[in-house]
């Protein structure tokens, strides 16, 4: 699994010292690094020719440069907070308890 400590964006902007920390906060299975990563790409469709680049549909050409740092922070935040959570004691389950709402059945 990449960790994403090191990023390059183009030739003239690389975010480097990205903790590794950062990939353990996960949405749906991936980090938010992961998801910009695959999402926020040039891609080239071999068939048709026509050309996805994700800074053509907003009118802030620097957007997706600036989403990275703040894809950082909000995961680093995101962490921090649960880390603070009190752990839940649920009390057990009587006999009338839903069967759908039993938790890994």
């Amino acid at each position: 699994m990449d960790e994403y400590t090191v990023l390059v964006y183009n030739e003239c902007l690389t975010y480097r010292d990205i903790p590794e920390t950062a990939n353990d906060y996960k949405v749906n299975g991936r980090s938010p690094l992961e998801w910009m990563i695959d999402r926020y790409q040039v891609k080239k469709d071999n068939t048709s020719g026509i050309v996805n680049d994700p800074t053509d549909y907003g009118n802030d050409p620097a957007y997706t440069s600036r989403l990275t740092p703040r894809l950082v922070a909000v995961s680093m935040q995101t962490l921090e907070i649960v880390s603070q959570l009190l752990l839940l004691n649920e009390l057990p389950q009587p006999d009338c308890f839903p069967f759908a709402w039993k938790a890994g059945e």
